[in-house]
């Protein structure tokens, strides 16, 4: 008789069988895949042995895209064919990305999407697809070093990326043919590989100061669970604005015509070999003559390039401020640091001096974080069953939807832990209402005009009830990718519909940092906004009402001197919901309330009299005993 083999669920039925599983770092300025083997994660190397990607894509050639280091050498001479720092651009809008976009010299496509798109010789090309050139790279190296087709990836995103750009960051690696089994906060990752691999415990702060973004995030570790506590930073500030402001310096020293776009790429080239210089050295020239002919060299002094930076690394330090106040803790374990632009001296003391002790830094911050992802990969795609790692992440900002009065009904908070399913029970405002418009916002505001929007859709099919009679339960569920899909079904019928939020365009670099703000700054004139806005619906309703019965029964229950009182005091409730007088709209729609209690009475003894008409009492006897 044959055995039958019995594997674990997610174990391999194959002794000593790896699937095959990477974590790669989409990064601003360069990019990594890594793997896990022998037990521990390791980047992997191209065929020169360079293990770090640029995240730079040419389009000049006919022959097609090129990507890295040649891409990069292009970069002056094809400054509009040649895309860099293209993460800074994902899931944002056009109007929203147009600054930048001139800064770096690139020319826009217009489109109906409102989508940003870059025009080049071989047409127009997307930030999406631009991220897909880089993966496509990297995946190729990857199953050419693990030898077969990679069977799961795990891709990290900066903790501040909102719903468009990390649904854009999906949309590439699909494109790209990569599998994608989760999209991981880069501060997480970076966790992960410190967490596992020097068996770290206690509440950790990432800081993660990559080339287009910073993040910080406060995570607690302990036995393998990691909980995100609070995150925070900027999708819009990185080594690439250390870099603008060592440029702007040289540019201010020499006076005279302006830059092409060519030599303004070569500038940037050289501020950023100038910033890395001075990570070691106290002094470093710029040799201007290879950008401008006869041009004099400048010399630029550590002491005045932090100078330069220093209004960016305080920048930083107020998001670490906010994170541990949202975190509600005054002091960490450990901090851990993440991205190139984290080896600037200046960078260190500061972070250094705010969380009062040393950071660590055993692991490359270049590689940090593709070595945690591709932890988490391993242990995703089943290599690791015995689940040694639990990941508790967190959404930035909170989700809701727009109710009555344009006020907000937040339905997930802020720092909920993911994945996270919420569901709240809502009703129709108005007699006979057959559909439901549902807006969903993100922010911490109370008014809808205060908040961003997300997305719309709307129920039909509800059957006509009075006003609150209907039965709506509205269900928002965040996955582990920190992606939304919302629901919306009536009771009775089952009528249901759903939108997965993809909008068109993402956060800029201080629009959720200023949503935080003003949140806080806000929070008194918020709360009497609501309060207004909820006392003119309920004078609103009380008065709708109030009119439907009155002209149903009106002349028959009520004498005409009544019927005027009433009558009088709606048109002072009307008059009053208009001002901004909280008190007065409450006082004068408790008075109109308590005078039409009798009115209400009467009807009420018609609508029992009516029900009861021409049935005796015989039968009403009959029908109790049964």
């Amino acid at each position: 008789m044959a055995l039958l083999q019995i594997a674990e669920p997610g174990q391999s039925p194959v002794p000593h069988q790896t699937k095959r599983a990477v974590g790669i770092d989409l990064g601003t300025t360069n990019s990594l895949v890594a793997t896990v083997r022998g037990g521990r994660s390791e980047v992997l190397s191209d065929a020169e042995g360079q293990a770090m990607l640029p995240s730079v894509v040419n389009y000049s050639s006919a022959d097609g895209a090129r990507v890295g280091a040649v891409a990069q050498a292009l970069s002056s001479e094809h400054p509009a064919d040649t895309l860099v720092s293209v993460k800074r651009f994902m899931g944002r809008g056009r109007a929203d990305a147009q600054q930048e976009a001139e800064r770096a010299h690139y020319q826009l496509a217009d489109n109906e999407e409102g989508m940003v798109s870059f025009v080049t010789t071989q047409g127009t090309v997307s930030p999406v697809q631009a991220s897909a050139e880089i993966l496509s790279v990297l995946e190729t190296r990857a199953r050419e070093a693990l030898g077969g087709e990679i069977e799961g990836a795990v891709i990290t995103v900066p903790a501040y990326f909102d719903d468009a750009q990390r649904q854009a960051t999906k949309d590439a690696a699909t494109l790209a043919g990569l599998p994608v089994m989760r999209l991981l906060n880069e501060p997480t990752a970076a966790a992960v590989a410190y967490g596992l691999d020097s068996g770290e415990e206690g509440v950790i702060a990432v800081y993660d100061l990559g080339g287009g973004t910073f993040d910080i995030s406060i995570l607690r570790l302990h036995r393998g669970v990691f909980e995100v506590l609070a995150t925070g930073g900027d999708t819009a500030l990185g080594g690439d604005d250390l870099d603008a402001a060592v440029a702007g310096w040289a540019l201010e020293q020499r006076p005279g015509a302006p830059l092409s776009g060519g030599q303004h790429r070569a500038l940037r080239s050289m501020a950023r070999k100038a910033k890395e210089a001075l990570s070691t050295g106290n002094s470093v020239d710029l040799p201007m003559a290879e950008i401008v002919a006869d041009a004099q060299s400048l010399t630029l002094s550590r002491v005045d390039f932090e100078a330069l930076i220093q209004p960016l690394i305080k920048r930083t330090l107020r998001a670490c401020r906010r994170c541990l106040r949202d975190a509600g803790i005054a002091a960490v374990d450990n901090v851990v640091m993440v991205g190139g632009s984290t080896r600037v001296p200046l960078v260190r003391a500061a972070v250094t001096d705010f969380f009062e002790r040393k950071p660590l830094t055993d692991i490359d911050p270049d590689r940090v974080v593709a070595m945690g992802a591709a932890i988490q990969a391993d242990i995703l795609v089943g290599n690791r069953p015995e689940g040694d790692l639990l990941l508790l992440d967190v959404i930035p900002l909170s989700l809701g939807l727009e109710t009555m009065g344009g006020l907000v009904e937040k339905i997930v908070p802020r720092n909920t832990t993911i994945p996270v399913t919420r569901a709240q029970e809502f009703t129709t405002f108005k007699d006979g209402q057959t559909a439901l418009a549902v807006h969903i916002v993100q922010g911490e505001r109370e008014l809808v005009s205060d908040s961003r929007s997300l997305a719309r859709f709307e129920l039909r099919g509800i059957p006509p009830m009075v006003a609150g009679a209907a039965r709506i339960m509205v269900t928002f569920q965040v996955d582990a990718d920190g992606l939304l899909n919302v629901s919306a079904q009536e009771a009775a019928t089952g009528a249901e519909s759903s939108v997965t939020v993809k909008p068109s365009f993402g956060l800029n670099d201080e629009q959720i940092t200023q949503m935080l703000q003003a949140s806080f700054s806000h929070a008194a004139d918020d709360k009497n906004a609501r309060q207004l806005a909820e006392q003119r619906l309920d004078a609103e309703q009380l008065l709708d009402g109030l009119e439907a019965a009155l002209a149903a029964d009106g002349s028959e229950l009520l004498s005409q001197p009544e019927c005027e009182a009433l009558h009088r005091l709606m048109k002072e409730l009307r008059e009053q919901a208009a001002s901004e007088s909280i008190d007065d709209i409450r006082k004068l729609t408790e008075q109109l309330g308590r005078a039409s209690e009798a009115f209400a009475a009467r009807r009420m003894d018609k609508s029992i009299k009516q029900a009861l008409s021409g049935v005796s009492l015989e039968a009403l006897d009959q029908e109790v005993s049964e």
